[in-house]
Order: structure tokens, then sequence, then C-alpha cells
């Protein structure tokens, strides 16, 4: 089959497409047929070797954690799906099996190729609705549930006024809508070239990415891109006793941000106790959780993919077809 591949650790440049063998399910595994696929920081990060020292690879690595696709076969003991049923989700490269979720983990050989195998006995794989269609059911699974997870942890209340920063991203186009849908009053960082994107997606306000241009005396502030022990001037921002909601490495701390007053929330579901994909895909299909879909690649333009989302500003989410 082919697959986008890194065959050492290094930039995305060096990726390439190539045939690889064809994984077979194990018990309690599927393999599935590729679809679609979306582009992750995980797909680019891991095989950097940034986290060589706590998350070592096996090369070849083929990368990807989102998909959308079609059941091709189902191992011994796999009650939930049969061969011909249509699913999405999310599924982490196998190396991070100590970080993947205590009880029913989500794991996978990598979905940036034509097949991969997954865990079926997970939160984070779903039968896709009829409605959803495959592009949105491949860019919406990481992004979805960051973006359920992020509401459920802040609370966000009518009136109340939040600072998104990293707006144009994965997470932010899909959140904005969540909170304008709560009656959140949004002000989004964002390019010029983006504005009218992100107030059409519920932002009343966009403002540019400078830190002299974040407001002040916010309730709630959401970090989806800057690393999170870069966070004082964005808690600088939250007033007194609002909340700092983060999703970004390293773990934070409360003393980085110079604020006791502050609730600061790092917000990781690793264990689905949020909601996982079916929560997912039924609020997709009602309208209330759409993905911003920036481009679309084939997968022999999978490694061109990696390149741009780490090299160009995307808005929304990449998407490999296969």
């Amino acid at each position: 089959m082919k697959a986008v591949v890194a065959t050492g650790y290094g930039p995305p440049e060096g990726y390439a497409v190539a045939d690889v063998p064809v994984p077979r399910p194990g018990p309690g595994q599927i393999q599935v047929r590729i679809a679609a696929a979306s582009i992750n920081p995980a797909d680019v990060r891991l095989p950097s070797g940034d986290f060589r020292d706590v998350v070592p690879l096996e090369f070849p690595h083929v990368p990807g954690n989102d998909f959308a696709g079609t059941v091709s076969e189902v191992g011994v003991g796999v009650t939930a799906y049969r061969v011909g049923d249509e699913i999405f989700g999310q599924a982490v490269p196998r190396a991070l099996r100590a970080m993947a979720g205590a009880t029913r983990p989500s794991l996978s050989t990598g979905s940036l190729a034509e097949y991969a195998v997954f865990e079926a006995d997970t939160p984070f794989l779903a039968h896709r609705p009829a409605g959803l269609d495959i592009e949105q059911a491949a860019a919406l699974p990481t992004v979805g549930l960051t973006a359920r997870a992020l509401m459920a942890t802040a609370e966000v209340r009518p009136g109340e006024t939040v600072l998104v920063v990293g707006a144009t991203g994965g997470v932010g186009t899909v959140v904005v809508p969540l909170l304008a849908g709560a009656g959140a009053r949004v002000i989004a960082t964002a390019t010029a070239a983006d504005a009218d994107i992100l107030r059409a997606l519920g932002a009343d306000e966009t403002i540019g990415y400078a830190e002299s241009e974040y407001p002040s005396e916010v309730d709630v502030a959401f970090n989806l891109t800057l690393p999170s022990d870069h966070l004082s001037a964005v808690a600088a921002a939250v007033r007194s006793g609002g909340r700092l909601l983060t999703i970004t490495y390293p773990v934070p701390q409360q003393e980085w941000i110079g604020r006791d007053d502050v609730a600061l929330h790092f917000v990781m579901d690793m264990d689905g106790t949020l909601g996982g994909m079916r929560e997912v895909g039924e609020l997709a299909i009602r309208g209330e959780l759409p993905a911003t879909i920036g481009r679309r690649y084939t997968l022999d333009d999978g490694g061109r993919a990696c390149v741009d989302f780490v090299r160009l500003h995307t808005t929304g989410k990449l998407v490999v077809v296969m």
C-alpha cells in the first residue's frame, strides 16, 4: 500500500510517499481502508525528534491520527464493527501507548495511508453518521474532541467575554462557533485575511497576534497555539477570578503565568471522560460543530501537506483525500 512515511528523525521535508506492507488486525482490532485523513501537530512533532528521549519511534513511521474510512477487516473478538461499516475517529501512534489513556486507548498504525489498523474498543472511534461527509469526518476528530473538552471545562456563561489565541487553527475554527452559540462575546486573534472567516464563524471582534493588542479584563482566555510556558501575556488579559485554558505543552504551572488569582486549566482528555467520537458526530450533523477545511491534498501530496502545516499560515484543517 502507499503511505506517507518518515524514514528517520527530521523535518517534514524528508517525508516521502512509499510502498509499505498492509497492516493486519490482531485480536480486538480492525483494519480500515482510509478515505481521508487530516493533519495534526503530533504528526510532525513526533518525527521531528523533539520527544525522542521520551517517545522513541520505530522507522519507517507512518503519521496520521484523524481519519474517515471503511472497515475492511475485523479481528477476533470485535463485535462493534463489521466489514463495510463507515467509521471515523482519532487514534495516536502505538509509540504513545503510555500517554493514550488508562483504560481504552485509541492506537493506530498511522492514517496517512491507504490502510490502517485501529483498536476497536475505544470511545474515539464511531460509526460515521449519515449526513456527515468524508472530508468533514476526517477533519473533525481531534479538534472536535478538544473543542468539546474546552467548553466542558470552561463552563462559559452567556455574556462572558472570551479571548481565543490561535483562533484560525483547526481547534479555533471549531471552538469559536461553540462559544458564540453559548452566548459569549468572542475576541479572536487572526490575520487581516482571516478576519472575515472568523466573524462568519461567530467572532465579535478580531485582533492581531501582538501581545500589545490583547484586551484586558476578559472572563476566559483559550490558548490554542502558544507554548504553555509562555502565557504570562495571555494571563494578564484575564480578570481576577477568571479562567485560562490551554491545550499545548509543556504542562503549565501556576507560577509560570505570574497570577494566583486566575484559574489555570490544562485540557487534555485522553480517556474520553468528557465525550467521545459519537458525541462529536451528533453535534456535527446538527450543525453545531463545523470543521473549516483550509486546504485539500491527494495522498501523493501527503508529504507536502505536512510541510505546509509547519511552514505556512493555514486556516482550519488540512485534509488528505485518498
